[in-house]
């Protein structure tokens, strides 16, 4: 099995209903586990987790996110430029040359199978500098715009800056749909997030013994507003900490849950699957 030849975790028990892993990066997982991205689907698929949102974060994975989109009906694409990489690109060639890359990923916007701009936000963990983050700042306005005008989702990526952004969102106005992705607040953030009107999108960190924190913002989210993601290649759950993910793994983070909010597995996934397609668009026959 492809799984034992690349020293992957094995299957966990298949889920008693299908789910949606709302944010992946199979591009990058192939690059750094090897596991080609066909058979990423095949076995998640096999385990119950019978769709995914590819998600970009510059302008190659995003063509990559809305092509692989319009070959496989289990996927659907986030297409933006990631904080880190506005940044990085300020700071390599200037605004000129943000504002150019920024005029390229636009148009993916606007794609067949995309549903949400993402993710974008601010990231003040690698970011440190303010030049850089005030060019991360920058782009997020810009992707806030695009996702107003084409009614796209907004996937928020929020590393260090919660304060900011809300600041930045209560600035510009919300978008009608907006996630925070891999969210990593307490269960104030988390409540001031659902009080915008946000879904909060867990993750495998979730599992973690260190994550009580986490924990508690996941039993202060209305169960409405709660999605479930794996962002593989990263943030693998217990009790596979430490291997690379993919969308296979999600199960683990599902069964989580639904233990930690007492409801029952199956009602868990039938709960994340109506909430993905009212936070996407994206139907609930997964």
């Amino acid at each position: 099995m492809i799984l034992d030849t690349l020293g992957l975790p094995p299957l966990p028990e298949t889920l008693p209903r299908p789910v949606v892993d709302n944010h992946t990066h199979l591009w990058s997982t192939e690059e750094y586990s090897g596991l080609p991205v066909a058979d990423s689907l095949r076995l998640a698929a096999e385990v119950g987790v019978t769709r995914v949102i590819e998600v970009g974060c510059d302008v190659p994975s995003s063509r990559f996110a809305v092509d692989l989109a319009g070959r496989e009906p289990a996927v659907r694409a986030a297409v933006a430029l990631h904080p880190n990489d506005a940044a990085r690109t300020a700071a390599r060639d200037g605004e000129e040359g943000l504002a150019a890359v920024l005029a390229d990923l636009e148009p993916l916007v606007a794609e067949s199978g995309v549903v949400a701009v993402g993710e974008t936000g601010l990231d003040y963990y690698r970011t440190r500098d303010a030049a850089g983050q005030a060019a991360q700042e920058v782009s997020f306005r810009r992707h806030i715009a695009w996702a107003k005008r084409h009614d796209r989702t907004l996937m928020i990526h929020d590393r260090d800056a919660h304060d900011d952004i809300l600041r930045v969102l209560d600035d510009e106005g919300l978008p009608e749909r907006v996630v925070m992705h891999c969210f990593s607040g307490d269960a104030e953030f988390a409540r001031r997030c659902v009080e915008r009107g946000a879904y909060l999108s867990f993750p495998g960190v979730v599992t973690f013994g260190s994550a009580g924190d986490l924990r508690e913002a996941a039993l202060a989210t209305p169960p409405d507003r709660i999605l479930v993601e794996t962002d593989a290649p990263y943030l693998t759950p217990a009790p596979r900490r430490g291997k690379p993910n993919a969308p296979y793994l999600l199960p683990h983070t599902v069964r989580f849950l639904a233990e930690l909010l007492d409801a029952d597995v199956a009602e868990f996934c039938d709960r994340i699957v109506a909430n993905t397609a009212a936070a996407y668009g994206w139907g609930s026959d997964a």
